[in-house]
């Protein structure tokens, strides 16, 4: 990894870390093809325990089921990389805790594994809380996989900041 990578995460986890702090918020990640790189980069920031609930790392489609209380039926009929898995994900979350609010990322990071309808590089990222609802975008990045899953956490900072800071949507 490149050091302007660890850099630009480093900046916008503090940015998100004084956004939720200001709010008096807590959040929580579920993470899938960025395998926890979400949760660690919170937590490099010194002071996030005051903002930063948990994170699951449900790599497997078993653990989607069984930490995040995921129906088997969605991931059979829609694939783990969906809109409807990752805004399950943010929801069983917020379930399971008491993080206001989450996020949630799930993804074809590379070399293999991409498919015509779902090529590599194909992110669903989602975030949300209980009182707004959810907020969720598919991403088709390019690169190889590091640069994908690098990507992938970015837009997930910046996707939960938009959700915070916008009042309606």
């Amino acid at each position: 990894m490149t050091f302007q990578i660890e850099v630009d995460i480093h900046l916008m986890s503090e940015h998100l870390g004084a956004l939720l702090a200001e709010r008096g918020l807590v959040v929580g990640t579920a993470e899938s093809c960025t395998g926890g790189w979400i949760a660690q980069s919170i937590t490099a920031v010194p002071g996030s325990s005051a903002w930063f609930h948990s994170g699951f790392v449900t790599y497997s489609n078993q653990s989607k089921v069984e930490q995040l209380g995921l129906d088997p039926d969605l991931i059979n009929q829609y694939g783990a990389v969906s809109k409807i898995v990752v805004e399950n994900m943010v929801t069983g979350l917020v379930d399971k805790t008491t993080a206001d609010c989450a996020i949630a990322t799930s993804g074809i990071a590379g070399p293999s594994g991409g498919t015509i309808d779902k090529p590599v590089g194909t992110v669903w990222i989602s975030v949300g809380d209980k009182a707004k609802g959810l907020m969720t975008r598919e991403f088709l990045f390019t690169g190889d996989r590091e640069e994908v899953r690098f990507q992938s956490v970015l837009e997930s900072f910046r996707l939960l900041e938009f959700f915070l800071t916008r009042s309606e949507f």
